[in-house]
């Protein structure tokens, strides 16, 4: 590992695999975890805020402002995925109090402060609906000319979660992600086109879920929670199952971005009413259509959207940070 670590900010409704995202955000030395803003999403606000404190402490990380922000998205409410992340949107381990506390300001606050703050252009990681973000960048537009980039988890080029076609954090706040692709910032959008790929392996999990060391036992207790909503993870035959690292990929794809194949391509986010809703539209065609014959083109932001990962170098990377060996890393 060469030069310095990138600063980093992630935004979450921690969730399971936000909790992972986390663990990973510490413990890679190439990045700087500056802060971390709560939003609804997974689970109520209150809630997430409570599950991001657990996990750094769990993790034994350093005091890292946590702050609580938006209850709600922008206009609709709040809608959880209880059923995924279980009633406490960790997966209902029964993890001990934490003794930290939040931040005595409020998400967009903090989010304010420590971007302007930062000696070095901040990396914006939203890995949650986009509430928050949107907040920021319409109250605190000055805050752009220190992110290097916004990475953010959520849309879809291919099939969604939420509906057919949306995605669950663009689902839950379609207003919201659409000020966020209006931002004069490079973004690059880690969607479940690769989302749903990053696999580790049954004997993996295993392994972290029998560590000593309560970080590393911890994203194995995580990774072994099952999502019997989308897919029941194959097992290694002694009863153990893989499990995803789902928005901990989006983390990985900072401190790698190698790993990840992007395509910079016009995004927009369908906002009509419907079963459309909350879609990703990505233009991936080689050239204009008849509805831009027509005189039917209209201004896209471009994004590099996340199209093909791969996917034992992100499990190497993940698993060599959580575990403290970074011998295991992106190399081999």
């Amino acid at each position: 590992m060469t030069g310095q670590p990138i600063p980093v900010i992630i935004d979450c409704d921690t969730g399971v695999d936000d909790a992972l995202a986390l663990l990973f955000a510490v413990r890679h030395p190439g990045l700087e975890l500056r802060a971390v803003s709560c939003v609804a999403g997974n689970t109520f606000v209150d809630q997430v805020v409570l599950n991001t404190l657990t996990v750094l402490e769990q993790a034994g990380a350093p005091a890292i402002p946590v702050a609580r922000g938006a209850e709600r998205p922008l206009i609709e409410p709040v809608r959880t995925a209880h059923h995924v992340h279980g009633r406490d949107g960790m997966g209902d381990l029964g993890l001990p109090a934490p003794r930290r506390t939040p931040a005595d300001v409020d998400a967009v606050t903090l989010l304010r402060r420590e971007i302007l703050a930062s000696p070095r252009p901040v990396t914006l990681i939203p890995t949650a609906p986009l509430t928050n973000i949107a907040l920021l960048l319409r109250s605190h537009p000055e805050v752009t000319r220190n992110i290097e980039r916004i990475v953010f988890m959520g849309g879809a080029v291919a099939t969604g979660n939420a509906t057919p076609v949306a995605e669950f954090n663009v689902w839950h706040d379609p207003e919201a992600a659409a000020i966020l692709l209006s931002a004069r910032v490079p973004i690059t959008m880690y969607g479940l086109d690769v989302f749903q790929r990053v696999i580790v392996p049954a004997a993996d999990v295993r392994r972290l879920r029998e560590s000593s060391e309560p970080g590393a036992r911890l994203a194995g207790r995580l990774l072994s929670h099952r999502d019997p909503a989308t897919y029941q993870a194959p097992s290694d035959g002694l009863g153990d199952a893989s499990g995803g690292l789902g928005d901990a990929g989006a983390v990985c794809s900072v401190a790698d971005p190698e790993g990840l194949t992007t395509h910079r391509l016009p995004v927009e986010v369908n906002l009509t009413p419907g079963p459309a809703r909350g879609q990703t539209i990505v233009d991936r065609r080689p050239r204009p259509g008849e509805a831009e014959l027509h005189g039917e083109a209209r201004e896209q932001p471009l994004l590099d959207v996340g199209l093909d990962v791969d996917v034992d170098r992100y499990v190497r990377l993940y698993l060599a940070a959580v575990e403290g060996d970074q011998c295991r890393g992106t190399r081999g």
